[in-house]
């Protein structure tokens, strides 16, 4: 089965579960790791003021999918189950993303250097057509999500 399909039906098969547990699927990866096919299913809450998803979530959500699973049977080959939150440094991946964490600080590394570096931080300020726009010390800088190897919640202590 490929990858795609898999994904997109774990998605629709973990999302009334993670619903129950009050909150929701962020993503899903199905992927190879080592010698392990590993299915990772990231939930998450859509208010994290009270620190975000929960263990009792995790283990809400992946008991209920486990059994689901168990019952469809989508998967054809041996996998590790992992039902967890995206964490507090959290890629920022799709469209949905950028615009919920809007003024926050982000750190961005990129594929080619800017100004001799490929690490950049600063405050998510706008994001529109694929162009992520950041203030770094109060200058303006604007990216291309596609010149970007990733872009994650900067985790400030």
């Amino acid at each position: 089965m490929a990858e795609k399909k898999v994904t997109e039906q774990i998605f629709e098969l973990a999302n009334p579960p993670a619903l129950e547990a009050g909150c929701f699927v962020d993503d899903v990866e199905f992927k190879k790791e080592g010698s392990d096919y590993v299915l990772r299913v990231i939930i998450d809450v859509e208010d994290d003021s009270n620190g975000g998803v929960s263990i009792d979530q995790c283990e809400i959500v992946s008991k209920a999918l486990s059994d689901i699973l168990d019952e469809k049977d989508p998967i054809s080959q041996a996998y590790m189950l992992e039902v967890s939150s995206p964490g507090i440094d959290r890629e920022l991946k799709k469209d949905r993303d950028f615009e919920r964490f809007m003024g926050r600080e982000i750190d961005i590394k990129l594929y080619k250097s800017v100004n001799g570096t490929k690490l950049l931080s600063g405050k998510l300020i706008d994001y529109e057509n694929g162009v992520i726009t950041v203030d770094i010390d109060g200058k303006i800088e604007n990216f291309s999500k596609t010149d970007t190897a990733s872009v994650r919640l900067a985790v400030i202590w």
